[in-house]
């Protein structure tokens, strides 16, 4: 910086002889930028000179106010004839005001004090014109340089710095970095920084280079556990060192290793368990540790080293207080044993430092003392399995179930009772635990599964309160083969020719439950040894036979004599007849079955004899029709010329009577119309629908069919009133239910007595007939009539 300072002054000092002027007015510069030379001189042109103006320096923060920096003049006029002016930042640019020139003397006056760290430099133009305006030279450049002082102190990026360094470093490790800047002008002294601690307490570990600012380690002794954290004064300067200063904070924290084990607090520890608790925590054990609390250097890891052979205990670390928590996995018996000892190890979560030092305490002794309770019985056999045989009588002994206490200690006395016994079977001793049988024990029933049937007996202790336990008993009821398969079909049909059509299949069922039924052996009975010639029987699995012929044998109903035989124990067998109708078969292989085979009256009856009989029922029925149409039509033709001979159309209403048969006041009659013309009628819509079927009609009577064709010849209205009278009469489907009632015969001993009262009055008015007046409104008038006579 002072080179440059140097040489600025000796360049300003080679041209002020040419550009400069001695000062006229108060020793103040003057700057002739236009200078011309004089041709009458040395007889030549004036030419005009191009000058290197040099910048014009002007110190920042200068207090006296305005200040002439410098004084531009022109030669082409007097003095007095130019105006002068500037323009540029400062000036009309923005930073406006900062400075201004004497139009008339050119002068150029410093208005305001400078700041370099805002503006180090100004670039103006300075113009020269005459009083008319004209313009008398070229712009010229105008620079003036704002020198800096050191009016700026070193600032800290931060007011607070922060570093870490690991516990146990060796000297030489860098802590951290603390920077500053300056805002005077760089590259010089009053921008050139040093650094340097001011305190940093005792003992002093740590040091910082004074030009860039780390801070190092440079004593050994770093221990966590001891100091965790240093604060050092940081300071920082300008002008090198002698200038201005400022000051930060350094806060440097000391990083934890594991250089301490976790030690137990105790060497034996002592705790309690109920037997047959699970999953619950029964103590703690605790731990101390130097290392940073938190961390994994901290952080205890437990495990047990010797447990008990059943593992029945875990521990867990809590991670708020380092503590171990032991706990119970497995149910403890107090009968078995009623103490354990365990041996419990504790290290870190993180690996030991190896220059931690070695430790005694870091094993434990955990005795767990288990506590007696009263415990339920137990039945040793559960479930208990028995059988018995279907059939076995009441009072007779199923089994003697009983179960045990546990607790060898104290033990209880014991009671049986039943919980469930769905199907009411079982009696207990209470005392003894020995189980019989209620009732008869069938093999069919619906409280079973298969041949299973499950039975709940409880055992109580008398403890206060009593515990109990339940066992199941499942009694097998073994099938006893009281039963013979049965054969069907016991009809069917087969081919005469053998090896046409198909064979027969027989199947058989047993009420027996296996294996009392099924396999099924299928044979001909041996007592009809002239069967075996012609027909065969072969089984196809444990239920279904096949019978076929050997040979071919007549048409016709042929009785074959068959025996089934079960596998039970013993054998249950059963003879049955197979009907078997034998039938020619076409060339498609199907059975053309006659009417012989239908009704198979009897094995002697032939199919032409029979077909004889068919013909001769057929004709009689076709007598007995043609006798019923001929009378039919002789009846028609006599009430058809009685009304034809009659001038008068006489046709009375039909009166609707209700279901009770009411009275004239409840009677509707039919329009005349629809029976002068009845044609014109439609048959009533309760009519087309299925009407409901009457109880009391007799079961061989049938529905009438309808509509029913009306007359076409009002003369035929007689025989189409008497048909639908008829039909009304036979009709099941319609009222009025009054008809007779068939009733079965009563038999001997009936309860209901003899019918002879009905005959035993000679006269009405033995008869007492108030008992009409209970019947309702519709039998009132009825009581008047006979209470009059």
């Amino acid at each position: 910086m002072g080179l440059k300072v140097f040489f600025t002054f000796c360049l300003l000092g080679l041209l002020f002889p040419q550009v400069w002027s001695l000062p006229v007015n108060d020793g103040l510069p003057l700057l002739n930028p236009w200078h011309q030379q004089d041709a009458a001189a040395d007889g030549l042109k004036r030419i005009k000179r191009a000058w290197v103006i040099p910048p014009i320096s002007v110190s920042e923060n200068y207090k006296k106010i305005p200040l002439a920096l410098v004084q531009i003049k022109s030669d082409k006029r007097k003095h007095g004839s130019i105006l002068y002016s500037i323009k540029g930042p400062g000036v009309d640019e923005e930073p406006r005001g900062i400075f201004s020139i004497n139009k008339t003397t050119g002068v150029v006056y410093l208005n305001t004090m400078l700041d370099r760290e805002k503006n180090d430099h100004f670039k103006l133009k300075a113009f020269a014109v005459d009083l008319e305006g004209i313009t008398l030279e070229d712009p010229t450049d105008l620079e003036i340089v704002v020198v800096d002082q050191n009016d700026n102190r070193p600032v800290f990026s931060k007011s607070i710095f922060t570093g870490h360094v690991l516990e146990g470093s060796v000297p030489g490790t860098s802590v951290m970095k603390v920077e500053a800047t300056d805002a005077d002008e760089p590259e010089s002294d009053n921008a050139a920084l040093k650094y340097s601690i001011v305190t940093q307490g005792t003992p002093q570990l740590f040091s910082i280079n004074s030009d860039t600012g780390e801070i190092r380690l440079v004593e050994v002794g770093l221990d966590r556990e001891t100091i965790s954290t240093y604060n050092v004064t940081i300071q920082v300067a300008d002008m090198a060192g002698d200038g201005l200063t400022n000051n930060a904070m350094a806060i440097i924290y000391v990083d934890d290793i594991n250089d301490n084990p976790p030690e137990f607090t105790k060497d034996e520890y002592s705790m309690e368990v109920m037997e047959h608790t699970v999953d619950v925590d029964i103590g703690r054990v605790s731990v101390q540790d130097k290392d940073l609390v938190g961390s994994s250097n901290w952080l205890a890891k437990y495990s047990i080293i010797n447990q008990d052979p059943q593992r029945a205990f875990s521990i867990r670390t809590d991670l708020e207080t380092n503590d171990g928590v032991l706990s119970v996995i497995k149910a403890l018996d107090y009968e078995t044993q009623d103490t354990v000892e365990l041996t419990i190890s504790v290290r870190n979560e993180a690996e030991l430092d190896t220059a931690a030092p070695k430790t005694d305490r870091g094993l434990a002794k955990v005795t767990v003392k288990v506590l007696d309770i009263n415990e339920a019985p137990i039945f040793q056999e559960n479930p208990k399995i028995v059988s018995v045989r279907e059939g076995t009588p009441a009072g007779m002994e199923v089994v003697v179930y009983t179960a045990a206490d546990p607790d060898i200690a104290q033990p209880q006395e014991l009671r049986y009772s039943v919980e469930s016994d769905p199907g009411d079977w079982l009696l207990v001793d209470s005392v003894t635990g020995r189980i019989l049988a209620k009732q008869d024990i069938g093999g069919k029933s619906a409280f079973m599964e298969g041949s299973w049937y499950t039975a709940l007996i409880l055992a109580s202790d008398n403890a206060d309160p009593p515990l109990t336990a339940t066992g199941t008993l499942s009694i097998q009821v073994l099938e006893v083969n009281d039963y013979a398969p049965v054969i069907y079909p016991l009809n069917d049909f087969i081919c005469s020719q053998p090896g046409k059509g198909d064979n027969i299949i027989l199947s058989a069922t047993d009420q027996d439950l296996k294996p009392q039924a099924d396999p099924f052996l299928f044979q001909l009975h041996p007592g009809y040894p002239e069967l075996s010639r012609t027909w065969a029987i072969s089984g196809i699995n444990d239920t279904h036979a096949e019978m076929k012929l050997l040979m071919e044998v007549e048409e016709g109903l042929h009785v074959l004599h068959l025996l089934v035989r079960d596998s039970g124990e013993p054998q249950q067998e059963r003879e049955q007849v197979l009907n078997v109708s034998v039938c020619h078969c076409d060339h498609s292989e199907s059975c053309r079955l006659g009417l012989a085979s239908i009704f198979h009256a009897g094995a002697g009856i032939s199919f032409g004899a029979l077909m004889i009989i068919l013909s001769s029922v057929i004709l009689l029925l076709l007598l007995v029709l043609l006798v019923a149409i001929i009378e039919r039509v002789r009846q028609r033709s006599f009430h058809r010329g009685i009304l034809a001979s009659s001038d008068d159309d006489i046709r009375d209403n039909i009166l609707n009577y209700d279901e009770q048969g009411g009275g004239e006041q409840d009677q509707d009659a039919y329009d005349i119309d629809q029976l002068r013309n009845p044609t014109e009628l439609t048959t009533p819509s309760f009519l087309q629908s299925k009407q409901p079927i009457r109880r009391d009609a007799p079961y061989n009577y049938t529905t009438p069919q309808y509509p029913r064709k009306f007359p076409s010849n009002p003369c035929d209205i007689e025989d189409f009133i008497s048909d639908g009278l008829e039909a009304a009469d036979c009709d099941p489907c319609v009222p009025p239910y009054d008809t007779a009632l068939i009733y079965d015969h009563e038999g001997d001993g009936s309860v209901a007595g003899t019918l002879s009262s009905i005959a035993s009055s000679l006269t009405d008015s033995d008869q007492d007939y108030d008992y009409l007046n209970d019947w309702g409104p519709r039998f009132r008038r009825l009581a008047d009539l006979y209470s009059q006579s």
